[in-house]
């Protein structure tokens, strides 16, 4: 359906003043009226220093829960603040923000203690301030912005990763399917790229994350998080304002001051969780596709990998394996001793995954349907029937995950599931698909919620009861739960690909901005179906594909059933060789990746994010879309043009290294990069040190290697910055480090005029299977004339430097 126009918004009811502020235990509460609305009120609550949260009641109740994005007591932080009163307004002052709710006519602006804004009310050209207006349950938010300034988020959005100047819907949809994005494709003229769901614009997409971060052009970053799943429309589109139009349920919005965006995501990510430390073998290689395979057939694709030396770790199954796609069942003709099979390749090193879809095939005596109709788990119409949708088993009914026992019961489904020796789920069509026939009918809790307040949240739901049934099943084990869709909170849960892309060169590029965009909303697992999913890849595009997404935080290659054969050696030698060094360059830097996962746990920061997040004062970096940071410390330029031999490059502040060649450039300048087929333009920051597996592991099953290699990428001289990196080594596999039994080494690098030294600091009980007894330290950027290790001399071999250690801090100096 469209969204209403400024215009259209008009007739919405506005508040018009606020009385009766009263001082509670976290803010101020005041009563709204005016307009012909009454009996609603505004909490105005202090989150953190720099945290607000903002909400106005529905029928004069406050809802506090409205969704299952948050996860923590947004109040168990202890936070001083003051309320100050003046003729026509009220101030609430923290020492981070100034809150101003002013009292007639209403309106609410939020700034920092330095004057600088972070949300400002709308003023229109009549005069009319619109902080919000409501009509039928919908509610509009309008506020000031600059057309200079840049935004950010929403999660998986397509287009560049600056959202200013575009509107945006956020409604979960199955992007391929005609029913479910016809409906928004019509809504738009022949010549928008928006009316071809297949476009590097359209819009709606699977994951919808009502976060979005605001950078000013002359100042900091602030950002909203609309603690809301109905519809919503975020409209960037005007010179001077931006709106946020909802459809339904209550306005709660948490207020981020910033103004550093790393800061804002910590914050956001402690609201919503954050992604939790994956098992090892999860940032392996994976090898996918929708094809009718059989139990030998999957066996020799795994022999074949081990005798083509393709570093592989897990092989998934799409919806053939089942049993007329009735899900947790096995085509037994297929697959006639599964437990057998994946016994057989777990001693390979190879872990599979199944797809599970929450569709449940309408079929009396199928023991899933009948186990679910019995203890009433489905979800059903207003009028009570069982809704049924059209997916792949035919006539379909789906779980009802808003409930208790509904993601109790897919637990536990999951849970048997697992039991035959698979290593993880993979949960599709969730958002939630329904083929043919229109999913609004769908209800939740038995039929009392509506669809509208759950379709967004129906695959965080799905997630969170799949993981809960794993944990149940393994306790002691790292689950890994892949999904398709998501709303806020989805990380806590599972990875997220990007859907059923295209074997096109603009979604290559397509997919940067769009994992950048789930990185900065929360969501640092992620990564697309390389070669592309739908229609027949080629054997330069599957290279470069391959080359870029090894560097990416989920690799996986995934293509549709009547494809050509994407496999890594369907191309012939040339290309099977430079996809095995890329994939061996992914094995080799799984101790960097592993750490940089580590840092997503412990503060939000995303595994691939966009150069503004960690260099948002540099304004070239806005526009930029075609390269990338792998972790804090790896530059990524992908190739995205067939036929290129060259590209530019763009280097922010610092020293950087050509990954390839070891040559070194200062920052903040262009620079053209070759492009040769056996690579794509990677950079080092100076300063980095980069662990490093010495050799590429078939998997990573076992593989406990007695040398790690820290890569040392030297300072700039003049630059006396100490930098931080860290290696941890634990079993990989079990929450067993979260208790200490892991081997922490954080690495400070500082350099003073031509002295180096590198400092190794070691944390954690260690681990059973712990087999590193040696460092070998490998310099870029110069050759050392010599080396002292703890006070005492250490040999060099040319730029190398190998002692032993096994879990001791230890002082390294350099002289250059």
């Amino acid at each position: 359906m469209p969204f209403p126009t400024a215009q259209q918004t008009a007739t919405y009811l506005r508040f018009e003043t606020a009385a009766d502020v009263t001082k509670t235990g976290r803010g101020l509460e005041a009563a709204l009226g005016g307009g012909g609305t009454t009996g609603e009120r505004l909490r105005v609550e202090v989150v953190r220093d720099d945290v607000v949260r903002l909400s106005i009641s529905r029928g004069g109740r406050f809802d506090e829960q409205p969704t299952h994005a948050v996860c923590v007591d947004p109040f168990e932080q202890a936070v001083t603040f003051e309320l100050e009163h003046a003729d026509d307004v009220v101030r609430l002052r923290t020492d981070a923000v100034v809150v101003s709710l002013y009292l007639s006519p209403f309106r609410l602006d939020v700034h920092r203690t330095d004057g600088s804004a972070v949300v400002e009310t709308y003023q229109d050209s009549d005069g009319v301030w619109w902080p919000y207006a409501t009509l039928n349950d919908e509610f509009v938010v309008r506020r000031r912005a600059g057309v200079q300034d840049a935004i950010y988020g929403l999660g998986e959005k397509t287009g560049g990763q600056n959202r200013r100047g575009r509107d945006f819907t956020l409604w979960n949809t199955d992007v391929l399917s005609p029913t479910a994005s016809g409906e928004f494709a019509l809504q738009k003229a022949a010549d928008d790229p928006r009316s071809d769901n297949t476009s590097t614009e359209f819009d709606p997409y699977y994951v919808s994350i009502p976060f979005f971060y605001h950078h000013a052009s002359d100042g900091g970053v602030a950002a909203s998080f609309l603690d809301n799943a109905y519809r919503s429309h975020y409209d960037f589109t005007p010179d001077d304002e931006y709106r946020i139009h909802v459809t339904g349920g209550q306005y709660v919005e948490y207020v981020f001051a910033g103004p550093g965006i790393p800061d804002i995501l910590e914050g956001y990510t402690w609201l919503t969780g954050r992604t939790v430390p994956p098992p090892l073998w999860s940032l392996g290689y994976h090898q996918c596709r929708w094809f009718n395979y059989t139990q030998d057939k999957i066996e020799e694709l795994a022999a074949r990998h081990r005798a083509e030396d393709i570093p592989c770790d897990a092989l998934w199954l799409d919806i053939d394996y089942m049993d007329g796609y009735r899900v947790f069942t096995w085509d037994t003709e297929k697959f006639p001793d599964a437990p057998g099979m994946l016994a057989r390749l777990a001693d390979d090193g190879f872990r599979v995954i199944t797809i599970i879809d929450p569709g449940v095939k309408h079929d009396p005596g199928y023991a899933v349907f009948d186990d679910a109709l019995a203890k009433d788990v489905l979800c059903r119409t207003e009028g009570g029937d069982l809704y049924i949708g059209e997916v792949w088993p035919g006539n379909t009914t789906f779980p009802d995950f808003a409930t208790e026992e509904g993601r109790a019961w897919w637990g536990e489904l999951n849970a048997a599931h697992v039991r035959s020796g698979l290593a993880g789920i993979w949960n599709d069509m969730n958002e939630p698909a329904t083929g043919a026939i229109e999913p609004h009918a769908m209800r939740f809790d038995h039929g009392r919620e509506s669809h509208a307040k759950y379709h967004n949240q129906y695959a965080l739901l799905m997630a969170m009861g799949t993981t809960q049934g794993l944990l149940a099943e393994m306790p002691d084990k790292r689950t890994f739960v892949l999904s398709r869709a998501g709303f806020a909170g989805i990380q806590r849960y599972a990875a997220n690909w990007m859907g059923d892309n295209m074997s096109r060169w603009d979604h290559l590029w397509l997919s940067m901005p769009m994992a950048g965009g789930l990185g900065l909303s929360g969501q640092a697992f992620v990564g697309a179906d390389i070669g592309g999913f739908m229609g027949h890849s080629n054997p330069e595009l599957f290279l470069r594909w391959m080359q870029y997404g090894a560097l990416t935080p989920f690799c996986r290659n995934h293509s549709a059933a009547g494809n050509v054969d994407q496999y890594a050696w369907s191309f012939g030698d040339a290309v099977r060789d430079a996809v095995r060094a890329a994939i061996e360059l992914r094995y080799r830097l799984m101790p960097y990746l592993y750490a940089a996962f580590l840092r997503a746990s412990e503060t939000g920061a995303p595994v691939q994010r966009p150069l503004v997040f960690d260099h948002q004062e540099d304004p070239m970096v806005r526009e930029l879309d075609d390269e990338y940071l792998f972790g804090p410390d790896l530059l990524v330029a992908p190739v995205i043009e067939a036929g290129t031999t060259a590209r530019q490059v763009y280097l922010p502040a610092g020293t950087w290294y050509d990954w390839h060649s070891g040559e070194r450039f200062d920052g903040q300048q262009f620079l053209v990069a070759p492009t040769p087929m056996d690579r794509i333009p990677t950079y080092a920051r100076g300063g980095a040190v980069i662990p490093m597996w010495p050799t590429a592991p078939a998997s990573t099953a076992g593989h406990h290697p007695d040398v790690v290699e820290l890569h040392v990428f030297l300072p700039g001289e003049g630059d006396e910055a100490v930098h931080t990196s860290f290696l941890q080594e634990d079993d990989g596999l079990t929450f067993a480090a979260d208790d200490g039994a892991r081997v922490r080494t954080t690495c400070e690098v500082q350099r003073v005029g031509d002295r180096v030294t590198v400092r190794g600091e070691v944390e954690g009980d260690g681990y059973p299977e712990h087999a590193r007894g040696w460092f070998r330290v490998v310099v870029h950027g110069g050759e050392p004339s010599s080396a002292t290790l703890d006070g005492e001399a250490l040999t060099l071999d040319g730029a190398t430097a190998t002692f032993e250690n096994a879990r001791e801090a230890f002082a390294l100096t350099l002289t250059l």
